[in-house]
């Protein structure tokens, strides 16, 4: 079993960016994808981010991609996701998730961590 700890949020104002950072312990992350999701404020979970821990391979949602950056930091079993250019609407707790398939949807992974607060201010 694979224990996951997030790291990273914070208070940004608009256009700013922050790092989030997925530890894991208990094993590594061969074998599995890792994906970050959020959850904003009246809406349901959702992806944002995912890789391939194999291949690094990245996948994004659209409201991501140009903005966002997930990477892999293999000596640290961690994986990353570089925010840029943050907005108010991304603003949410954002969630890394591990499991045996790059899937957009919450239910294929049954690792999570317990989440970190990201706040924009306009």
């Amino acid at each position: 079993q694979v224990r996951l700890v997030e790291s990273g949020g914070g208070l940004v104002q608009a256009g700013g960016s922050l790092r989030l950072s997925c530890a894991a312990s208990g094993r590594t992350f061969s074998g599995y994808a890792v994906a970050w999701f959020r959850h904003g404020p009246g809406k349901e979970r959702a992806f944002v981010a995912g890789t391939r821990w194999s291949s690094g391979n990245p996948s994004y949602t659209d409201s991501a991609k140009g903005r966002f950056t997930i990477s892999r930091e293999r000596a640290k079993n961690t994986v990353h996701l570089q925010m840029n250019s943050l907005k108010p609407e991304d603003a949410a707790v954002y969630f890394c998730a591990a499991g045996p398939t790059l899937a957009t949807d919450p239910n294929q992974y049954p690792y999570w961590g317990q989440g970190t607060q990201v706040t924009v201010s306009s």
